[in-house]
Order: C-alpha cells, then sequence, then structure tokens
C-alpha cells in the first residue's frame, strides 16, 4: 500500500476507479440481495460526506452511529474520515444511560442512527447532550411523529451532498486529498469488564498498515465473500469490514434482520467466517440439539460420525467416510460450504466446541488480541491448529513476549508492534503502556513450539483456601460446550471448593422438556424443575470427569434469569463482569457455601422496554458428591 492510500476514503476512491464496476457489498431486502459496485459505494459516501460537511462537521468532531449493520453505517464511516472527522461506533442494543455516556464523552456533534429505535434513544438522552446538533436517521418509517429539529434523513443529507458535487465536481477529489492517515480516525470501545469502556484511538495508518499485516497470513481477494453479522462497533468487524473490504476488496454482505441470520449467511456460503465465542457455542448447541430430536437411527450415526471425526483429529487429519455420510451435508445446512478459513475472537472459546467444528470439516482458527493492539495479532498457521492455543504472531513487526514469568513459564502477555492504538481519548497516562509495550493483563505462556497459551485474565485466575490455582474461564467454556448450558459463572477463590452458577439455554431445555412431557411456564420455573437439575447435574459430571480432584465442581445452582448485558452482568461482546456478579448474587454464593440446600428468592427484573417483573422462587443447591445424584429435597 502506498502512502498515498494509507486512509480509507482514498481507498475507497482507487477502488471506483480501478474496479468501479466490480461488486462491493450486497445487503438483503425484502428477501432479496441489493448488489452495490464500487462505484456505487464511493457515489453514495461521497454524497454523505459532503452533506456532513454542509451540517457543519469539522475536521476532529466525532460522529457517531448506532444501529445494525448496514451499508450505510459503513459509507457514514467512511465519509466521516472524509471530511477529516472522528467515527464513533455504538452498540446497537446499548441502553439510553450507555448512549449518553459515549456521545457526551466522546463530544460527539452528529449521530447516524439506523431507524426509529435508535432515534428515540438519542432524543431520550438529548438533555444530557446538548453538544449533539444532528441526528441522521436512514430507515424513514415512524419518523413522521417526530417533530425534533435536529432530524435530518438519510436521503435529505445524501441530496445536499450530491448538490454540492453538482456545484463543485473537484469538492470531492480535494477532501480525500486532504485526509491523512495519521489523523485518529476510529474512536473503538474496549470491552469495558470492570468499568465503563475506554474509547481508543486509531488512526488510519494504523488501522491499514495492520490489516496488510494480518492479510499477509490470511489473504484474501475480490473472490472472497464476507457475512458481517458481528457489531460493526467491535475492532474486529471493523477489520473485515472497513480494512480487509477496501484493501482487498472481499465482497460484504449484509443479513435482512438478525433473526435471518443464518438463513442469509447460508444463501451466499461465505468464505471467511469470524464468529464470536457465543455463536459458536450457539451453533453447537443448536446442532446437537436437532441431534437429540433426530431418530435413533440419525443419532447414533452422528455419534459415529463424531467419533470418526475427531479419531482423524488426532492424528492430524480428516475422516472421509464421516465426511461423505454426514459432515458435507451438514456444513451445507449451515452455509459452511466454501468455507477457506473460519476463526474465533474476542473472547476463549472452549477447546470441546473448538473439536467439534474441527471434526465436522470447518477450518476454525483461534485469534487474540486487543482493541488497544488494533485487534488480532496472532492467528494459527495452516497445519499448525491447536485446540489448546491461540497461535503465533501475525510477523516479525509484532514482537511477543511474557513478562516475569514464574518457574513454569507462566506470565503476563506483552506486546508491541508499529500498528497500535494512539491513547484513549481524554486520558493522559495510559497505564498499559510501559515503555512502548502493552500490558495485556491476560496470564499466558509459549508452548515447546512456540505457540501462545492463554490462560485466563491475570485477576480472574483464582486460588481456593487450600491453596489450589484454577481457571474459571477455562471450566466455563468446558461447561458452555453442553447445549443445555448458555452461561456458567465459576465460584471458588479462597473458598475450600468449587462451585457453578449456570444459566440454562432456555430455548433448547425448553424443547427438551417438551419432549419430556415436563410443564414449565417461564424460564424461571423452567429452571426450577427437578428433571432440569438432573439434566444439569448430568452435564457437570460430565466435565467434572475431565477435570483434576481439586477443580471439580461440588455445589451447583441454576439462575433465575439469563445474565444479561443491559444488567451490566456482561459486557456488550459476552464477557463475564465478575465483580457485577459477585456484588450481585453475593447472598446466593455466601449461602451455597454456607451449605444450605435451599435459596429462597425475592427480586424484581427490570426489562429495556421499562415494566418490571417480580420473581420469587427457591434456588435448589445441586450437591454434586452426593450419592443420591441429584439436587436435595427440602421439605
Amino acid at each position: 500500500m502506498t502512502q498515498i492510500e494509507l486512509t480509507l476514503p482514498r481507498l475507497l476512491r482507487r477502488n471506483a476507479r480501478s474496479h468501479g464496476r466490480d461488486v462491493a457489498m450486497r445487503e438483503k431486502e425484502f428477501g432479496i440481495w441489493r448488489s452495490l459496485t464500487w462505484s456505487d459505494v464511493a457515489t453514495r459516501t461521497r454524497d454523505l460526506a459532503l452533506g456532513l460537511r454542509a451540517l457543519g462537521v469539522q475536521a476532529g468532531e466525532v460522529v457517531a452511529l448506532i444501529g445494525d449493520n448496514r451499508p450505510d453505517w459503513v459509507m457514514g464511516e467512511i465519509a466521516t474520515h472524509a471530511v477529516r472527522g472522528r467515527s464513533l461506533g455504538i452498540y446497537r442494543d446499548a441502553l439510553d444511560d450507555e448512549v449518553a455516556y459515549l456521545l457526551s464523552f466522546s463530544g460527539a456533534t452528529v449521530a447516524i442512527a439506523e431507524d426509529e429505535e435508535q432515534v428515540d434513544k438519542l432524543l431520550n438522552v438529548s438533555d444530557q447532550v446538548p453538544g449533539l446538533r444532528h441526528i441522521v436517521y436512514c430507515d424513514p418509517r415512524g419518523m413522521r411523529k417526530h417533530a425534533d429539529g435536529r432530524l435530518v434523513s438519510a436521503a435529505e443529507l445524501a441530496q445536499r451532498g450530491a448538490a454540492a458535487a453538482a456545484a463543485d465536481p473537484g469538492l470531492w477529489d480535494r477532501l480525500v486529498d486532504a485526509t491523512d492517515g495519521e489523523d485518529v480516525a476510529i474512536l473503538c470501545t474496549t470491552s469495558g469488564t470492570t468499568a465503563r469502556p475506554k474509547l481508543a484511538q486509531l488512526s488510519a495508518r494504523a488501522l491499514i498498515r495492520h490489516c496488510e499485516a494480518y492479510l499477509a497470513v490470511d489473504p484474501k481477494g475480490p473472490e472472497d465473500e464476507y457475512v458481517s453479522v458481528l457489531p460493526l462497533p467491535w475492532i474486529m468487524e471493523q477489520i473485515y469490514v472497513l480494512g480487509w473490504g477496501l484493501i482487498s476488496r472481499m465482497k460484504v454482505n449484509f443479513v435482512e434482520e438478525p433473526e435471518t441470520m443464518m438463513a442469509d449467511f447460508r444463501e451466499i456460503a461465505p468464505t471467511f467466517v469470524l464468529f464470536a465465542p457465543r455463536v459458536w457455542e450457539g451453533i453447537a448447541a443448536d446442532v446437537r440439539a436437532r441431534v437429540m430430536d433426530a431418530s435413533p437411527l440419525k443419532q447414533r450415526a452422528f455419534e459415529a460420525g463424531m467419533r470418526m471425526g475427531l479419531d482423524a483429529l488426532k492424528g492430524g487429519g480428516r475422516s472421509a467416510l464421516a465426511d461423505a455420510l454426514l459432515f458435507r451435508a451438514l456444513r451445507d445446512r449451515l452455509g459452511f460450504t466454501r468455507l477457506k478459513s473460519a476463526a474465533t475472537g474476542g473472547a476463549a472459546l472452549g477447546p470441546d466446541t473448538f473439536r467439534f467444528f474441527q471434526a465436522l470439516g470447518v477450518p476454525m482458527r483461534q485469534l487474540y488480541g486487543q482493541t488497544e493492539a488494533l485487534g488480532a495479532y496472532t492467528i494459527h498457521r495452516a497445519g499448525e491448529v491447536d485446540f489448546d492455543t491461540v497461535g503465533t504472531p501475525f510477523g516479525d513487526a509484532v514482537e511477543l513476549r511474557i513478562h516475569e514469568p514464574d518457574q513454569n513459564g507462566v506470565g503476563e502477555i506483552v506486546t508491541r508492534h508499529p500498528n497500535m492504538f494512539a491513547g484513549y481519548l481524554g486520558v493522559d497516562d495510559v497505564a498499559d503502556m510501559r515503555d512502548g509495550w502493552m500490558h495485556t493483563g491476560d496470564a499466558g505462556y509459549f508452548d515447546r513450539r512456540g505457540q501462545l497459551v492463554v490462560i485466563d485474565r491475570i485477576k480472574d485466575i483464582a486460588t481456593m483456601s487450600g491453596g489450589d490455582r484454577f481457571s474459571p474461564q477455562f471450566i466455563e467454556n468446558k461447561l458452555k460446550f453442553s447445549p443445555f448450558v448458555a452461561e456458567a459463572v465459576i465460584l471458588g477463590d479462597q473458598r475450600p471448593h468449587l462451585a457453578a452458577m449456570i444459566c440454562i439455554r432456555f430455548p433448547i431445555v425448553s424443547k427438551w422438556a417438551e419432549r419430556k412431557r415436563i410443564s414449565f411456564t417461564t424460564y424461571s420455573d423452567l429452571a426450577a424443575r427437578p428433571e432440569v437439575l438432573d439434566k444439569i447435574r448430568e452435564e457437570v459430571a460430565q466435565v467434572n470427569a475431565s477435570l483434576p480432584a481439586p477443580q471439580r465442581i461440588r455445589d451447583v445452582v441454576l439462575l433465575y434469569k439469563e445474565l444479561d448485558a443491559d444488567d451490566e452482568e456482561l459486557t456488550r461482546t459476552r464477557k463475564i463482569r465478575r465483580g457485577v456478579i459477585n456484588a450481585k448474587y453475593g447472598d446466593i454464593i455466601e449461602a451455597i457455601y454456607a451449605g444450605q440446600d435451599a435459596i429462597p428468592v425475592d427480586t424484581t427484573i427490570a426489562f429495556q422496554d421499562g415494566t418490571k417483573q417480580r420473581i420469587r422462587t427457591v434456588l435448589r443447591v445441586i450437591r454434586m458428591d452426593d450419592d443420591a445424584g441429584a439436587a436435595r429435597k427440602v421439605a
């Protein structure tokens, strides 16, 4: 990449000039895939950029974007960079107070919102963000009732821009020529596992150069297809949709709705996919649930195929027989028929889930990185995939070492490379950076082949009162391989033994219960059923059998609700906020370790629409060391 192409608007202009008729994006609307060429994308982006300029957006100002993944989001972001503004992606399911905080802290002056739902959020917090001058909405449905003077439709904004381009044909090129790769172009939220997310400042040059390093080890081109389903505010989706999309010209596809994701995904049959661990876990659970619904013959065939697939993996290959009889058709049903590479990142994926997809013939690889380091910077090379590692650095420019290793070589993972972030917005002292090295806060080591093994967050590695150390995340991921387990929180720090709080995977457990003729009403009611308790006990027992004795789970409680990012129990990327969990469920945790067999709960749940529900129930404690093999019965 030449110096002249080190901004996203310049890359877009290059693609439009050289490959204008080629398809750049597709979006599914009303059941039909609509294609956009590079010329289409460049023209729409130009019009939005000149429209933003007409609204008075100046260099350095922040334009926020919120909504589902759509072409207009991508074009709006590049348009922001064209006027030398900074883009800030906000997760579509962010609550009002989160939106207000991010808009206020960043000083956003314009927001681009997908639809009425997101516009309502912005209007609800308008008194907290007086600096927000304009709200651009993309979908006009439901907007007639609003009369706020700050509202402008994306269509009107583009019309203003088109008029400006017609009046001054050279204006767009002058704006693009004036963009500077050293400018901070993107404000990217960090995961925020312990507090409010920080805003990492990313330059266009850093993004583009890092994407080039990534593409050198996982090449992509115009023939490749990608389906954008991960949230665009996340750094990795920025890497793929904007960075890879513009550099390699791979086609980026946008599904119609989140609910149609897998059906739309199958229609495209992409050549590359990255899913967060929770998505891979959900797909694996769905496959296994479908197998449970199949005939006994098909169940035995699946189990035999999995055994052949797993046995073949141990030898470093794949089972041709299992592939022909089972896995090829299964990959087709999932939309994985054309996959050349598949990845997981954002959090740890359990080795059992990883093995499951490898056995199915999905070319899975693990990534590792942080927002501050422009996303991933390690990956498995072809032929070197290992369930327990995250691979090796992209190239010689990525330096990786273990800080202050112990006698086993375990210490904090630290890294540096030429394309790091430019600090946090509004923070002068970046404590995570020392002498140019970023201290990740993760514990890890290098195995004998030089591959990086990530254990857990250093602050999350716990020690039982007897001195035995354990990684909660490792055990939680093993539990979540069960199709019946959606979330798990392992307890035991400074305690005599391990315990688990588990959230059932409601769609699958409810289907299982219906088949077993078990009556229930709500999530809470189902989670309290003795048959469900016994089933979860079986699943935990299987995990315990694979763990050393000190790390086996002795007590289990099924929570009365699912963990939710809206309740600050999870981050928006589904990482557990352990501090919040320990505080919110402290009484339950103390009751577990006090030896109570039944824990009364009387609480109120608040929903996103403002409604509330009172929950009164009794949590039965499953004692895994009971000979009876079930939750203790309480009179």
